[in-house]
């Protein structure tokens, strides 16, 4: 299993064509795509346009960019399949979407049933996901997958030996199952081996592997069925990432837990957290995502943030040292949303110009190469 999780963000765009010539006037791919959603994940990234049509990039050995190959792509390749998607999540090597009218579809691996379509023989295409389930919001994990009916009510499938899909068992599935407990949900987010989410008064449950106390009930006791975040912070978001979580609150201030020892939680430490403490550095934020080592956000005035992990420039502040509180992505470029994937890290502007920063050796920044950047680089076509 590799590294890696997501969860799609919506901004408002306008279209943007843009010819891109590096510093010695080399013509280099040109851009004349715009974004409406990004969602970044182990080594592939994936977007969605206006018109709904999800495009990916980067990784595709088993599929996970939906193109109908397993052919890595360095700038944005169509998803095939004709679906129009309204949200797009990816996971470590999958990736699924949402239809305007809830329908499901999730594509690449499948070795654990998480494209929830009944088998687990892997996809290059959207699969629809079985069970006749309509959803809100759904999310990729690891090697499952979530989502969340309009009634509140929490579904998984795929891979659960930690009990990450919350139906209070250890059994693989291959199509929805409810998660047990009762608890109605508004919003839920799969890390790699565990999954969060909020409810509508803005408390926080966690459930699935606990190492580290990423689920933050103060223990470290996996759980096979949501249990309360505790500490008595109320979220309007959550965020799970690989084995660690993090969540804002109505007032815009990050808390985050489980593992950091890459420094990931933000607090100035290195000390693995069991419940949420409050991200340094008084820097509110609009929005926060868990990578597998680091963590972004971004301010409502569209600065970018990130902290922890940085061998690959994955903090995009121009350098490859760690930091354990935030640090601003340096570049001048004003983003409406961002997400962390594995190594590296994607943003959106208020135009839907996507950017990416860290590692690339898959081509998941989208810049038609494979050099990695500390700084962030447009995605062109």
């Amino acid at each position: 299993m590799r590294e890696g999780f997501l969860t799609a963000i919506l901004v408002s765009t306008s279209p943007v064509i843009v010819a891109c010539g590096d510093e010695k006037g080399a013509t280099q791919p040109t851009v004349t795509l715009t974004f409406t959603a990004v969602s970044a994940s182990g080594n592939h990234t994936c977007a969605l346009t206006a018109a709904g049509a999800a495009y990916c990039w980067g990784d595709n050995t088993v599929g996970q960019l939906g193109d109908g190959t397993t052919t890595n792509r360095l700038t944005p390749a169509l998803v095939a399949g004709g679906v129009t998607l309204a949200t797009v999540s990816t996971g470590t090597d999958h990736t699924c979407g949402l239809t305007a009218a809830g329908a499901a579809y999730c594509w690449g691996y499948n070795s654990d049933g998480q494209l929830g379509d009944g088998t687990t023989t892997s996809r290059p295409t959207p699969m629809l996901v079985a069970g006749g389930v309509t959803f809100t919001t759904v999310t990729a994990g690891g090697s499952h997958t979530c989502g969340v009916t309009a009634a509140g009510a929490a579904h998984c499938w795929g891979d659960n030996p930690d009990g990450q899909l919350g139906d209070g068992t250890m059994t693989d599935r291959s199509s929805p199952v409810l998660v047990s407990g009762g608890v109605s949900f508004t919003a839920v987010s799969a890390g790699t081996f565990h999954t969060c989410g909020l409810t509508a008064a803005g408390a926080a449950y966690c459930w699935g592997n606990n190492s580290y106390g990423r689920l933050g009930d103060g223990t470290t006791t996996d759980r096979s069925s949501p249990v309360l975040v505790v500490g008595g912070v109320s979220f309007a978001a959550v965020s799970a990432g690989h084995f660690h979580t993090c969540g804002l609150t109505a007032a815009a201030a990050a808390y985050c837990w489980g593992q950091n020892s890459n420094s990931q939680l933000g607090d100035g430490t290195t000390t693995d957290r069991s419940s949420p403490v409050l991200v340094a550095g008084g820097v509110t934020l609009a929005a926060a995502s868990a990578g597998t080592d680091h963590t972004c956000g971004v301010t409502a005035a569209g600065t970018a943030y990130c902290w922890g992990a940085n061998s690959f420039g994955d903090l995009g502040d121009g350098s490859t040292t760690a930091r354990s509180s935030p640090v601003p992505v340096a570049g001048g470029v004003s983003f409406a949303a961002v997400h962390a994937g594995g190594y590296h890290t994607c943003g959106l502007t208020a135009v839907g110009a996507a950017y990416c920063w860290g590692e690339n050796s898959f081509g998941q920044l989208g810049d038609g190469t494979t050099t990695g950047h500390l700084t962030p680089v447009r995605v062109v076509q």
